[in-house]
């Protein structure tokens, strides 16, 4: 164990120091091996147990491969009360340990428990895994099965109780044990005395960057000071025990202002006072520490600025100095033994045996433990333990200590003499409870309650006394917490007292209340005054036990080391711990899997919007989740952290350091942005430096007067457009600085103000956490900063994938260690119908993912309980060539397997067991071991958070491919309004080019806002049979391509759009043709809609009065209309379809479409009278995702597309979205959305999802007020200034060729225009809010 333990120490300690430690690990340099037989070699004499069956039985045969005797050793007895005891005659360090059965018999033991002592009292389980440990045993008679220990004991005493034997015969049992010799020095503290070790006498102070001081140490107490050592400059160290709990108090220095606080306390281990060895090593170097109890290691910082330790004249062992502060009065002494002592390279208990130490005047210091002479005893869940009393006593007085991690059990029972009644003392929900049943003339009943949270696993002290018409009750010996009572009570002892439980015969009684049993542990039992010896007990001269456990005390902390993870709290029973996530971000049995996503890319293709949401990037990893704001309303998906610096900073001089810093406080630690930006494609932050007479870099050759930090805490010395190594801003790079002498614009040193701007992009070098400013301190110097927030976008971890395109094929990566706490999530895709994802083997461990069938995957392990398997099944075939995750997780609480989003199966961890998962190959992603290999994809795998590179390993490996087509098929549901899914090596995007839509997902509407007058022409066809006209065949008819005629005839028109207005009479829409068809979407004088159609055959057009209701009514409204041959189907916003028909004398087909127009009719040849009259003044309001067919004539004018040179606009069309189609389906509650900010989530600091329009509804809605008024203000001032300027403007009049002849001035202009382009003067004014 030494040997093992020293190579894990740091590299800064010394050899002479590694051997000095491994003597508190265990002096045992015998062997370089500890794996001696320590039992063949000793006489009978050192053996003993419970009972033999007979002489030749005696436990001094049982030794292993002997045949003396009968064999072996057999008790009297087979049951579970027997036990076979070894002495070594001093401590040895134990490391393994063999049995056989008794020789050619049927008698052997297949299961026992191991325990150990120093003294052959007060007796250890042997523990492992965080159990009271049972070892396996034979299977016959003749076998040897070894078992070696999963940590060294150190013991004199070792005892074997046997659990389970051969159904064939009885307990057998020979034993070997192996180890090596062990010596250590022992120093007994009686709890007034205390070791000082001086530094000496020339040398009164010591300062030491590194530190290691390590002991053992064991004890009955739960409080006192272990060692302690201070300095007048305010540092200390100081080792002590608190509630059974081990706390090491650290200073290296603060300072006097507070700005330097360098106070820690870490608090360690559990159970301290059980009066067994425990070993501590602190390691220290500068303000690390390594903080060791029991092979358990905790890493943490020191708080403060500080490396050095500085001590005064003294470190003291034992206790707190004399000289010691008052403030340290209230400490108590260390009371219980130490050995192995090491500070540094001094061992202080070799010293103080040589008398080379001087211990305080107070006290005895002794160099043998003294045992103390208490007895616990341990009950289980079917244990109790009958004493005597003295009967027909008027006083029932009893005391006794228990500990217990359960709320609730039954601690005493006893019933009076003469029937008067019975006493039961009760632990419910933390509380003492004594409950006094008074029989009689009438039933009566006194209950008395005292103390709170009992149950948490300390001993606490009980004492009950009653008489005539008194009862008080008290805990921990603390007379505030007495309780009495006065009530009316006549008290006769009786002759039995059972604690823990109550025996079956007790049914002739009254039952009492509760009926839960005892699990812990009782020790100092008084019935009467007097202490009961349990050894007396345990020898059968006593009372009457079952199932009790005497001279030990089988307790065990299972929330240390704590299983909960991410600051989840752990709070638990005698068999099991729950770990309550609270408030943390983290979910699941041991707060390990994160609620949040791990991207802004991630939250994408979940199809949420825009806003502020929580991630956390290395999802069940050690960093925590972080708010961001995640911008998708473009391809890319920008993950977006802002910062505290305010824009235009001015930049103030601190004197005397003549330069200014400016820091910048991210909502985030660089730990946590820096697996943003790792796991980025790109990332940026603007900054700018606005100066007057204040030079940046101090270009071209001198040195920087300005630079900035990164993440790093690294100086770096170029500006935003340049990069690292140049030292120059943009303008340098581009040579368009306003003096091309230099390489910034501020290095000039000019007198006006100047500015040097750009974006920074090594995003290994960002955040910029501070600037550093030093040009400012001249007269006249002046300067602003602006740093942007943090841009990132792509997610390199959620798109790595691999192709298998062998069923042999694989990738290998390093062992997975995940011994307590595996998660493994991935996605996949495949046609096959089985095949492995992963696997990873140990000696018989093992864990495995794989597709068993087309609908089941399944999750099977081993941790040395046998193998277990968990199968979700799909109720629709997984090999569907579609994208699904898995998530696979196993803990010592459970283990779990969930496939997509279906329901999650979980299979808990026995209570008893192995819980560590030990592999040791290779971890395989793909075929491995002989079995079915997988073809398909595999993307984003992720083990405990860490993401491994698959494409950077099939890069090199044969017949596996980086990256992964085909996302499209998975992901192409969330590109919307008929965008079409586009594939990329990394993702995918959505082409919104044919849609009246834009944005990432085809979401965003397309609007405009229509002044009266205004109106837009988009031409279906030009003169000539050319692409264009090709095109815009294509897009008319993609839905029937039979129907691309050369005329642009159509059977079929689909119509789409949303308007809103307040003005009637006006044209919305209007298609026109080469004939008399035509098509219209008009509201009349009373605001109701309208469609016209015209096809050809029919005197009249035909009317549908669409309903009766006013929509211009200045809300958005939103129409679609589908013909198909003469039937029309129109919609308007969310009230039923209705279906109309055509006159039976009109065509089938819309014949030689020539335009269409929006918000006005400017068409040369004969107009219907009807939308003559509509036409004037024009449509005044706003349309949006305007779509006939796959054309949208609005979008083209508004983005440029390969139909946008068709478009004609009349006025100056300005993008809106104020007619965009009002919401259409309900959106989802706060209570239902888990990622809404006030959903569920208590703690505000892990409120969940988007919060972007919803974080503040008071602000948004006093903000809409207000933009409504100021909007309303500018209107008014926009007719006032058009009425007062409308006679000013002027009209040149350019006479067009067959004006003569023309109809109207419209007319004239438009047959001089052979594409119908406008030719109106743009000096006419438009004025446009």
């Amino acid at each position: 164990m030494a040997e093992e333990y020293l190579q894990k120490l740091p590299i800064f300690v010394s050899r002479q120091l590694q051997q000095s430690i491994g003597c508190v690990i265990g002096c045992a340099f015998s062997s370089k091996k500890c794996d001696e037989p320590l039992v063949s070699s000793l006489a009978h004499s050192f053996f003993s147990s419970s009972s033999s069956l007979s002489s030749s039985h005696a436990p001094g045969y049982a030794k292993l491969n002997k045949r003396g005797g009968a064999g072996g050793w057999c008790p009297s007895d087979s049951d579970h009360y027997q036990w076979l005891q070894v002495d070594f005659g001093n401590r040895k360090q134990i490391s393994s340990i063999a049995t056989q059965g008794r020789y050619s018999s049927s008698d052997w033991v297949t299961q026992y428990r191991m325990l150990y002592s120093d003294t052959g009292r007060n007796w250890k389980p042997y523990h492992q895994d965080g159990n009271v440990w049972a070892f396996p045993g034979n299977k016959n008679s003749d076998t040897v099965v070894r078992h070696d220990l999963q940590h060294p004991v150190i013991a004199r005493y070792v005892r074997i109780l046997p659990l389970d034997w051969s159904g064939e015969g009885q307990i057998g049992l020979r034993i070997e044990i192996y180890g090596c010799p062990y010596w250590a020095d022992v120093i007994n503290f009686d709890g007034h005395v205390v070791l000082p070790y001086r530094f000496g006498h020339k040398k009164k102070t010591l300062k030491t960057l590194k530190d290691v001081i390590a002991l053992k140490f064991k004890t009955s107490e739960s409080e006192g000071v272990i060692f302690h050592g201070e300095g007048q400059q305010g540092d200390y160290i100081t080792l002590e025990l608190k509630k059974a709990k081990l706390v090491l108090n650290l200073n290296l220095g603060s300072n006097q202002y507070g700005s330097i606080y360098g106070h820690t306390s870490v608090t360690t281990g559990s159970l301290l006072d059980d009066h067994h060895w425990h070993s501590v090593v602190i390691e220290r170097h500068g303000r690390n520490i390594n903080l060791t109890l029991d092979r358990h290691m905790q890493h943490f910082r020191i708080n403060g600025e500080f490396d050095y330790l500085d001590l005064d004249y003294e470190i003291t062992f034992g206790g707190m100095p004399f000289s010691g502060k008052p403030s340290s009065n209230s400490r108590k002494n260390f009371k219980g033994c130490m050995e192995s002592i090491i500070y540094n390279t001094n061992n202080i208990t070799d010293m103080a045996r040589r008398k080379k130490l001087e211990p305080s005047h107070v006290g005895n210091l002794s160099f043998s433990c003294v045992e103390p002479h208490t007895v616990p005893v341990f009950f289980n869940a079917t244990s109790f333990l009958e004493v005597p009393g003295r009967p027909n006593q008027d006083v029932f007085s009893i005391s006794f200590q228990f500990r217990t991690w359960n709320p609730n059990g039954r601690l005493l029972f006893s019933n009076f003499a003469e029937g008067l009644g019975n006493v039961e003392i009760d632990l419910i929900e933390g509380k003492v409870s004594v409950r006094i049943n008074v029989t009689g003339g009438k039933k009566n009943q006194i209950d008395i309650f005292s103390g709170a949270g009992l149950n948490d696993g300390q001993w606490h002290e009980v004492q009950f006394l009653a008489k005539e018409n008194f009862a008080v009750l008290t805990i921990d010996g603390d007379e505030a917490s007495s309780v009495r009572s006065n009530s009316p009570l006549k008290v006769m002892t009786g002759d039995k007292y059972l604690y823990g439980g109550f025996l079956t015969q007790m049914n002739d009684f009254e039952r009492p209340v509760l009926q839960l049993s005892f699990q812990g542990c009782m020790q100092l039992i008084h019935v009467d005054d007097q202490l009961v010896d349990l050894h007396a007990v345990e020898q059968g001269k006593l009372g009457n036990f079952a199932n009790v456990s005497i001279d030990m005390c089988a307790i065990i902390d299972r929330c240390v080391p704590n299983h909960c993870e991410h600051g989840g709290k752990c709070t638990q029973t005698w068999d099991s711990f729950t770990c309550t996530c609270d408030g943390t971000g983290y979910s699941g049995a041991t707060c390990h899997n994160s609620i949040y996503e791990l991207s802004c890319e991630a939250y994408k293709h979940l199809g949420k919007a825009s806003g502020s949401y929580w991630i956390d990037p290395d999802g069940s990893g050690a960093l925590g989740p972080l708010k961001v704001y995640c911008n998708m309303t473009e391809d890319k998906v920008w993950t977006i952290v802002n910062h505290d610096l305010p824009v235009q900073s001015a930049v103030v001089s601190n004197k005397p350091e003549k330069h200014a810093l400016l820091q910048l406080n991210y909502n985030a630690t660089m730990d946590e942005i820096s697996a943003i930006t790792s796991s980025a494609e790109y990332c940026e932050q603007f900054v700018s430096y606005s100066c007057k007479l204040s030079r940046l870099l101090n270009t071209p050759e001198g040195n920087p007067y300005t630079w900035w930090i990164g993440k790093s805490n690294e100086k770096h010395y170029y500006w935003g457009g340049s990069g690292p190594g140049i030292q120059k801003c943009a303008c340098g790079i581009e040579r368009n600085c306003t003096d091309s002498k230099y390489y910034c614009n501020c290095d000039a040193d000019h007198k006006q103000w100047r500015k040097d701007t750009g974006f920074l992009s090594y995003k290994d070098h960002l955040p910029v956490s501070q600037v550093i400013v030093g040009d400012i301190d001249r007269p006249g110097s002046e300067a602003k900063i602006t740093v942007g927030p943090l841009r990132c976008h792509g997610d390199q971890n959620y798109w790595n994938a691999a192709l298998f395109t062998d069923s042999s094929s694989y990738l290998h990566f390093s062992t997975f260690q995940g011994e307590t706490s595996a998660d493994i999530s991935f996605y996949f895709k495949t046609a096959a119908r089985e095949g492995v994802f992963l696997e990873n083997l140990g000696n018989a461990d093992f864990i495995r993912l794989k597709l068993k069938s087309a609908t089941d995957v399944s999750f099977s392990f081993d941790v040395g309980n046998g193998p277990v398997e968990i199968i979700v099944r799909s109720p629709n075939p997984l090999n569907d060539d579609q994208w699904h995750r898995v998530t696979a997780e196993r803990n010592v609480k459970q283990a779990s397997l969930q496939v997509d989003q279906l329901p999650q199966e979980i299979r808990k961890a026995p209570s008893e067991g192995h819980t560590r998962l030990e592999l040791y190959s290779q971890f395989y992603v793909g075929s491995a071991g002989g079995q079915n290999g997988f073809l398909g994809c595999i993307r984003s795998l992720r083990m405990n958070g860490v993401t491994l590179d698959l494409e950077e390993r099939a890069k090199i490996t044969p017949e596996v491919k980086p990256g992964c087509l085909g996302h499209c098929t998975s992901f192409g549901m969330y590109c919307k309004n008929g965008g079409k899914c586009v594939e990329k090596y990394n993702g995918y995007t959505c082409d919104c080019s044919r849609t009246a839509y834009d944005g990432s997902s085809c979401t965003k509407e397309v609007g405009a806002f229509f002044e009266e007058g205004m109106w837009l022409r988009y031409n279906f066809s030009t003169a000539g049979n050319n692409m264009k006209d090709l095109v815009s065949r294509t897009l008319l008819s993609s839905t029937e391509p039979e129907n691309s005629v050369s005329d642009l005839t159509l059977n079929r028109e689909e119509l789409s759009f949303s308007f809103s207005t307040s003005k009637a009479p006006s044209v919305l829409l209007y298609i026109s043709s080469y004939t008399q068809d035509y098509m219209a979407v008009l509201l009349n004088a009373s605001g109701n809609l309208q469609i016209r159609y015209n096809l050809g055959g029919t005197k009249e057009p035909h009317n549908i009065n669409v309903d009766h209701r006013n929509v211009a009514n200045g809300q958005p409204h939103n129409i679609n209309i589908t013909r198909k041959g003469k039937e029309i189907t129109l919609q308007l916003d969310h009230y039923p379809p209705t279906t109309h028909s055509l006159p039976g004398t009109s065509d089938l087909q819309f014949s030689s479409l020539k335009s269409l127009f929006l918000g006005k009719v400017i068409e040369l040849g004969k107009i219907d009278q009807e939308i003559r009259k509509y036409n004037t003044p024009g449509f005044s309001g706003c349309l949006s995702r305007v779509q006939f067919n796959q054309i949208a004539p609005l979008k083209a004018a508004l983005r440029s597309t390969n139909i946008s040179s068709r478009v004609h606009i009349e006025g100056q069309l300005v993008e809106s979205n104020c007619g965009a189609n009002p919401l259409t389906i309900q959106p989802m509650s706060s209570v239902t959305n888990p990622w809404h900010a006030d959903s569920g989530a208590a703690d505000p600091s892990h409120d969940g999802q988007i919060l972007g329009s919803d974080v503040n509804r008071n602000s948004a809605i006093i903000g809409g007020i207000i933009a409504v008024v100021i909007f309303t203000i500018l209107c008014t001032l926009v007719f006032l200034i058009r009425y007062m300027f409308r006679h000013k403007g002027t009209y040149h009049t350019n006479e067009a060729k067959g004006a003569e002849s023309a109809e109207s001035a419209d007319a004239a202009i438009m047959n001089n225009d052979p594409n119908f382009t406008e030719t109106i003067d743009e000096s006419k004014k438009e004025w446009l809010i």
